[in-house]
């Protein structure tokens, strides 16, 4: 029987990004399946009393260089962004919009390469736009999306959710009722998929 991993993600998260560009050897490796789930993570903070790391500046600091290594190690680029923190919500929303459409996968690798690899400033509706056509992708139909009830609806929907199952943060996975939080326990994950 095939198992399933959901990970619960927000573009605006660097360590996300990293789990992201990790996920399709996890799947190759154990044959799982993969159920992205859009979240916003600064509903996930205010509604946990959770913070971006980079408010403590020693914290931050250290996560600077952790991420570094863990790039390093597993030859993924990462440019940090001098515009983060970004608010993602209109990203986020397009995402859930598109969910489970044909789009959503390059939708996400756009989405993320463009903060973590391009350092755009994606919060900039006029960027976002631009990044969106430079894609291929249709920007004034998925800002429109953006703004639908419906997308707006299923991250909430997404977010409240992540909470109420235990989620604080993104990246957060789940293999089965089994929460794992952070970029750096795909390790833990893979012999939860493996089992």
């Amino acid at each position: 029987m095939t198992k399933t991993l959901e990970f619960l993600f927000d573009v605006g998260s660097p360590t996300t990004y990293l789990a992201h560009k990790r996920i399709p050897g996890l799947i190759e490796r154990t044959g799982a399946e993969v159920i992205y789930v859009p979240v916003l993570l600064g509903g996930l903070f205010k509604a946990t009393g959770n913070a971006s790391p980079v408010m403590v500046p020693a914290k931050g600091a250290y996560m600077g260089a952790d991420m570094a290594r863990f790039a390093k190690k597993f030859g993924v680029p990462l440019n940090m962004n001098p515009y983060f923190p970004i608010n993602t919500i209109t990203m986020m929303r397009i995402a859930a919009g598109l969910l489970g459409e044909e789009a959503f996968p390059g939708l996400v690798d756009t989405l993320f390469d463009a903060m973590w690899k391009g350092r755009k400033n994606m919060g900039d509706p006029e960027v976002l736009a631009a990044v969106l056509g430079d894609a291929g992708l249709d920007a004034a139909a998925l800002l429109a999306l953006a703004e639908s009830p419906e997308a707006k609806d299923r991250l909430k929907v997404n977010t409240e959710s992540a909470v109420a199952r235990g989620a604080f943060g993104a990246p957060t996975f789940f293999v089965e009722d089994e929460m794992f939080f952070g970029q750096d326990r795909l390790d833990f994950i893979e012999e939860a998929l493996a089992a």
